[in-house]
């Protein structure tokens, strides 16, 4: 199955956090207090992506009060913090939804999301993601994590579906 082929199946976008929607880092304050950057063109994206009538959501191994924040800003529909088995709740949320795995697009950037990668029917890794991830991934975007990936995601996947004109004639 090719690239585009492959986008035309998807109707649910999962990703990781830090490393995809934010560069890596994570800044905590002297109180504890944890900040991250989102790259707002990966915003617009999700809202694009919505727009179009899919569902989205975000797959984590930390816990971050600021990931709910922008989950909650984005209208995600699927939250999940903390978890270390990712392919598992992957499936969990498939079930939920009643999609199959090549229904899913999910886009990873370190070892701990091989899992789901490997699992979907377009598994993506991030332009500086590990060998791993990158040698398992069906697309490996140009744009690197916290840099505007997840947008590229979304255009590359809408253009496939033939909707990202459709999409952008409202701007």
């Amino acid at each position: 199955m090719n690239l585009e082929q492959r986008c035309q199946a998807v109707e649910l976008l999962l990703t990781d956090v830090d490393g995809v929607l934010t560069d890596g880092g994570v800044i905590l304050n002297n109180e504890g207090v944890e900040s991250k950057q989102f790259h707002i063109r990966d915003g617009l994206g999700f809202k694009l992506w919505r727009q179009a009538g899919f569902k989205c959501g975000l797959i984590t191994g930390r816990n971050s009060q600021v990931v709910r924040l922008r989950a909650q800003e984005l209208s995600m529909d699927i939250v999940r913090q903390g978890i270390t088995d990712k392919a598992t709740v992957a499936q969990e949320v498939l079930k939920k939804f009643d999609l199959k795995p090549e229904q899913l697009a999910f886009v990873g950037d370190d070892l701990i999301d091989l899992g789901v990668i490997r699992l979907a029917g377009l598994g993506i890794a991030v332009a500086d993601a590990v060998e791993e991830v990158k040698e398992a991934a069906d697309y490996v975007t140009k744009t690197p994590g916290g840099k505007g990936a997840i947008r590229e995601v979304i255009e590359v996947i809408l253009k496939a579906k033939k909707v990202w004109n459709d999409i952008i004639h409202t701007y």
